[in-house]
């Protein structure tokens, strides 16, 4: 089997282009709603007579999946998920035709391991090996699931309402589970804004063409496996739509799905109509029901109020275009339910059915309920329900919450408007930055690593991890890939010139910088061979630990930031406490310390923008103190008398034009040059207030001319 898929098609400006895996956002306009086309001729060929003898799992329907390579699908069998006879339901509501699609039976007992399966294998087809996902639940332990079959790193972002059960299935499968507290709209702006710093895919739902195309197979699996409930002789067809799919709806994403795929096969002429689609939302999250509700086709985001934290996507954004316009062509209905309303049908299915569901999916019983009553659906339409999940706890037990879940703290958290700007979201992602940042520390004496650990977790907020063999450190190394080992030299089973050399064999680890901590005299056989191998050597009993950890943090901070060496110089440390730090300033750049060294204070707060900046004036020559908040820059400015400022204007709690105030009003800062680089559209007023002020020198980050600005700093210091 293959993939029949003929282009893509931008759902906002309607240009058509190739796929290719890995394509997420229009090539003409930028818009990233994104639509799969095929060729349907052929493929209704091949489907007309039914699928009978292929996989029992959703690939059976490969022919409409975005896949380019069938043989590296990744998979544990979803899909083929039981449709079956609510009988019991059917008698109480008094309506003969009532079915359930039981998503429950799938690899993490949700319907988004159809998603997640599909995702996870357009990523490896992508060559992707990471992935930023914000997630109300239920996709938080698919995609965790399958990133860890797929060898993806997975960093997830939920809400701090969604249930620590949710969060530690998540960590059991080794994603990084990452807690907002703010609604679900601001955890995936937060997201966003974190892949896109650190450069990592950021996996955009409904939107995206996996996402939209995975939930396809939940209509073609309806439609095979209704017909052969309903048809009266052996030769009926082979396909067969209900009158009505319901589904209990947070972003929409299932019935947007479900919605394309009946729609596929109409267009094929495999079935005689296209369901209407029964929304249902918790009241305390409704956005879609109002705007239906009043006839308006654009929903307004509204702030969640529910228990039900599965359902709480506050923005629906085009979603619920989506939906509106197919109830406006198909018929269809969305309505709202009550939490309780959710916990009794809840209570009920269980009781009748046999059916234990969570309470996100009994919002879709529930209002099955109301729709049958109020005569919405009429006695002889066919329903199906999609009992979309069911999860079984984590116990606390299990997994380390403290150690396993990051914990972001918004400033704003309870805005009109989901999608607003958020104050501080820069210092949060800033912060957030230390946080993923992880260390691990490998000795044979578990007093020096828990030293060493406490130590760095009290200077910042790294997640620190030991070994106290190099095989245990080894392991963990592959395990964690984190941003930096510390290492002994001499242990027991294998050294540390071992432990170095697996290192250095394995591509994934090769580049992890390692700082050596050893009680050994180096001859210089040693030093040969941890040439080029180390970022550092410290040798114990001739420096204070504080100095480690002080030296740890800045290597953190300026290896990356030095790239015009081709690797790390090896400067074996034997000095006194004062001395490390510009010892490790000289093995970065030899000769940047010096008494005639000019002094730059840079305040921004991006820690991209930073980076980029501190690199271009590290080329200089300069001395860099870096600043994130505006009272740490005024602070830092009156103790550093820098010879330059480099001034962003957006900066939290603090903005630049009242920094440059403040300056102003302290003659012994006054005459200090300042050079604006900043992402903000200055305005004519804006411009003329900062070369009132003495800012002459002004720069857009988005068109910055790099080699422009050094010219520019170059000058400022020769004229002070």
């Amino acid at each position: 089997m293959k993939s029949f898929l003929t282009k893509v098609q931008c759902l906002e400006c309607h240009h058509q282009q190739p796929f290719f895996p890995g394509l997420d956002r229009c090539a003409q306009c930028g818009g990233v709603w994104l639509d799969a086309d095929y060729d349907y001729a052929a493929v209704s060929q091949i489907w007309a007579s039914g699928l009978t003898g292929r996989r029992n799992s959703l690939w059976r329907y490969m022919e409409l999946l975005p896949v380019t390579d069938p043989a590296k699908i990744i998979t544990m069998g979803e899909g083929r998920t039981p449709l079956f006879r609510a009988s019991k339901l059917q008698a109480r509501l008094k309506h003969p035709a009532i079915f359930i699609k039981d998503e429950r039976q799938s690899p993490t007992s949700s319907f988004k391991d159809r998603q997640a399966a599909v995702a996870t294998t357009v990523m490896g087809e992508a060559g992707l090996t990471e992935c930023v996902l914000a997630s109300t639940g239920n996709a938080a332990a698919a995609y965790a699931a399958y990133c860890a079959r797929a060898d993806i790193k997975l960093w997830l972002f939920l809400t701090s309402l969604v249930p620590a059960a949710k969060m530690r299935e998540a960590a059991l499968y080794g994603a990084e589970v990452i807690k907002v507290t703010g609604t679900y709209d601001q955890a995936k702006n937060v997201a966003a804004d974190f892949a896109k710093r650190r450069n990592i895919h950021f996996d955009k739902g409904a939107k995206a063409v996996p996402g939209k195309e995975s939930m396809k197979t939940l209509a073609f699996e309806i439609a095979e496996e209704l017909a052969s409930y309903l048809n009266e002789s052996a030769d009926g067809p082979a396909w067969r739509a209900p009158d009505w799919f319901i589904q209990a709806v947070s972003g929409g994403i299932g019935p947007i799905g479900a919605l394309k795929g009946f729609e596929e096969l109409y267009r094929m002429g495999l079935i005689d109509r296209v369901p209407k689609i029964g929304v249902v939302q918790v009241a305390g999250c409704a956005p879609m029901v109002h705007a239906f509700a009043d006839g308006l086709p654009q929903a307004k985001p509204v702030v969640p109020e529910t228990r039900i934290t599965v359902l709480s996507t506050g923005d629906p954004g085009y979603g619920y275009e989506i939906l509106y316009e197919a109830s406006q062509r198909y018929g269809g209905h969305m309505l709202a339910v009550t939490d309780d309303e959710a916990f009794v049908a809840m209570r009920h299915l269980a009781k009748t059915e046999g059916l234990s569901v969570e309470p996100a999916t009994a919002v879709a019983f529930a209002g099955l309920e109301k729709m049958v009553q109020e005569g919405i659906i009429t006695p002889e339409e066919v329903i199906v329900v999609n009992c979309s999940g069911h999860t079984f706890p984590v116990e606390k037990h299990i997994m380390d919450d403290e150690e396993n879940v990051l914990d972001v703290r918004l400033s704003t958290i309870t805005e009109a408007t989901p999608g607003a700007p958020l104050d501080g979201l820069g210092s949060a992602l800033e912060r957030l930055d230390e946080q993923v940042t992880t260390i691990v520390v490998i000795d044979d004496n578990p007093m020096d690593s828990r030293l060493i650990r406490r130590l760095l977790q009290a200077k910042k907020p790294y997640r620190v991890f030991e070994a106290n063999s190099a095989p245990d450190g080894l392991q963990l190394i592959k395990e964690r890939m984190p941003d930096l080992v510390v290492s002994d030299l001499t242990m027991p089973d294998m050294d540390g010139f071992g432990l170095l050399e697996q290192l250095k064999k394995d591509p994934n680890t090769a580049s992890i910088p390692v700082i050596i901590v050893s009680a050994k005299d180096l001859t210089g056989e040693d030093k040969r061979r941890l040439a080029g191998q180390t970022a550092s050597i410290w040798l114990k009993g001739s420096f204070s630990t504080q100095d480690l950890v002080e030296h740890v943090v800045k290597t953190l901070a300026e290896l990356e930031n030095a790239p015009y060496l081709a690797h790390p110089q090896i400067a074996v440390t034997s000095l006194k406490r004062g001395q490390v730090l510009e010892a490790q300033a000289k093995m970065i750049n030899p000769g940047v310390v010096s008494a005639d060294v000019k002094k730059v204070v840079l305040i921004e707060d991006n820690p991209i923008d930073a980076r980029l900046i501190s690199r271009l004036l590290q080329t200089q020559h300069l001395e860099i103190k870096q600043v994130q908040v505006g009272h740490e820059a005024i602070g830092a400015i009156r103790s550093e008398q820098p010879h330059l400022i480099v001034l962003d204007l957006m900066i939290p709690d603090m903005n630049g034009f009242e920094i440059l105030q403040t300056l102003k009003q302290d003659q012994t800062l006054d005459l200090i040059p300042v050079i604006v680089v900043t992402a903000k559209d200055l305005s004519l007023s804006e411009k003329q207030w900062l070369r009132a002020n003495g800012v002459s020198s002004m720069w857009q980050k988005a068109d910055l001319d790099r080699e422009k600005l050094v010219a520019d700093v170059e000058a400022q210091l020769h004229e002070g």
